[in-house]
């Protein structure tokens, strides 16, 4: 059946999945506990029960799946995926408080992000994306940081290009004459690989909050705004709201420790939050503001950020997200307080990971629900032993369901996983790669690692400390 479906896919041949459990994310189409829908090249034409089709449809059994659309991830580090878990006890770099020699800031990006090769950029993207396709996350918002030439952008989009995932790539020039190579950087990538908004991969402007005087280098090219948005002491928040640059092409990124006010304006200028719950609870960034943003009218999307630590997978970001926010509002409750926030449901982290993200990502028109007239990103769950008998979707997908449960994936309307396998991938060959990558990068970086013990372990620094301690201290670890 998968070479029927990639020859559908060649021949402009329509797709019907019939009768499966639709779970829509759109509220005037609705849901199905069994339903139709009917692709036509990359787009969804008719969603209902019972369609006619054209004679020469094929035609797929969807019976006991859940067909959906798939998650959406608007913040991830792609390429430092070749660098999984290797700091997985690991702190931020930016906590305040005493912290261990070993942390993000000095290990990511201040030993390995340097030596990186283009090609070590390219199979990083290359492997983020086709795990995660895999998971049923069809679209990402790749904010890699490793565009220290122009040749590891080239490489980084060939990844991206090879994998057949939908991206948004938000673009910064990073080491030696970043200033100056931003601009003309941003226009190249326009003029050769993003000439059209209407494809997998798509153009932002990766800037921090901080640096939103420079966030016309990337409207001026006609790209959205991606950055970063802790809130710190020198970030001067009432210059940006009175800049008169924040709007719905901006998405904040964190938002842990932002003022209310800050919150506001967003809200108030349509921007877009996004939230690595799991991540931000481990990592030391501080309190995932779900809640807070809720209370400002803010709906946010969700994200993995960094694989040197957590799973990219979206049920632990679905199953974060919901468990954190009603673990505060129950404990305000135990506590006696009045007039409490609704607590989320699973329809409310689904739609975080759907529709909240298209909207981060500037995509909404064309993915993040089952519409007719939207382009087919459709993931298809299984209902079997982990989640039968099946009473409840959401509640099923939030909080039964795992990596194993996405057997089908389509992008675009072409076939990129069936029953359980990805088409078309060597996937052993993928992996060598990858294992070669990464190999080769740690032994340039002369980088100590044990296989058992903790990443992070041998003390704890101050912060006099932590800016006087050596890289080879750190490289050699505890």
């Amino acid at each position: 059946m998968a070479d029927a479906l990639r020859d559908a896919n060649a021949n402009g041949r329509p797709i019907l999945l019939r009768n499966g459990i639709i779970y829509s994310v759109d509220a005037e189409v609705g849901n199905y506990s069994r339903g139709d829908i009917l692709i036509q090249g990359k787009i969804i034409r008719e969603i209902g029960q019972d369609l006619e089709h054209p004679s020469d449809t094929l035609v797929i059994d969807s019976s006991g799946m859940i067909v959906m659309p798939g998650f959406i991830d608007t913040h991830h580090h792609q390429y430092e995926t070749i660098l999984r878990g290797i700091l997985a006890d690991g702190m931020w770099g930016g906590v305040e408080n005493e912290l261990h020699a070993r942390n993000y800031g000095t290990v990511i990006q201040g030993i390995f992000t340097p030596l990186y090769t283009p090609d070590d950029a390219r199979i990083s993207q290359l492997i983020a994306s086709l795990s995660q396709i895999s998971q049923g996350v069809t679209t990402t918002v790749d904010t890699s940081q490793i565009h220290l030439t122009s040749e590891h952008t080239d490489a980084t989009i060939e990844g991206l290009k090879e994998s057949g995932r939908r991206c948004l790539v938000a673009y910064n020039a990073n080491r030696q004459n970043a200033e100056a190579r931003r601009a003309p950087e941003l226009r190249r990538l326009r003029e050769q690989y993003f000439s059209s908004d209407d494809q997998l991969l798509t153009l932002a402007y990766n800037s921090r909050s901080e640096q939103w005087e420079t966030w016309h280098i990337g409207r001026d090219v006609g790209a959205s705004i991606v950055g970063h948005c802790q809130g710190r002491d020198n970030f001067d928040e009432p210059a940006l709201i009175a800049s008169g640059e924040m709007g719905p092409d901006v998405e904040y990124i964190h938002c842990t420790r932002v003022s209310d006010g800050l919150l506001d304006a967003i809200a108030d200028t349509g921007g877009h939050v996004s939230i690595a719950t799991a991540i931000e609870m481990q990592m030391g960034h501080g309190y995932p503001p779900i809640q807070r943003c809720l209370d400002h009218g803010i709906r946010p999307s969700l994200s993995v950020d960094v694989e040197c630590n957590m799973t990219a997978d979206p049920f632990t970001q679905l199953r974060s997200a919901f468990t954190w926010q009603r673990a505060l509002v129950n404990e305000r409750s135990i506590h006696g307080e009045d007039e409490l926030p609704p607590l989320l449901t699973c329809q409310d982290v689904i739609e975080f990971h759907t529709i909240q993200g298209a909207r981060a990502a500037q995509l909404d028109a064309r993915v993040g629900t089952l519409t007719p007239g939207k382009e087919a990103d459709i993931i298809m769950l299984s209902t079997g032993l982990n989640v039968a008998p099946l009473h409840n979707v959401p509640g099923a997908i939030v909080t039964l369901m795992d990596t194993s449960n996405v057997q089908n994936v389509f992008i675009a309307g072409k076939i990129m996983k069936w029953r359980g396998a990805l088409v078309q991938v060597d996937e052993d060959r993928v992996i060598a790669d990858a294992n070669a990558a990464a190999e080769g990068l740690v032994a340039r970086a002369e980088y100590q690692n044990d296989l058992f013990e903790t990443c992070c372990g041998g003390g704890l620094l101050s912060g006099e400390e932590r800016a006087e301690i050596s890289i080879e201290r750190i490289k050699r670890g505890p």
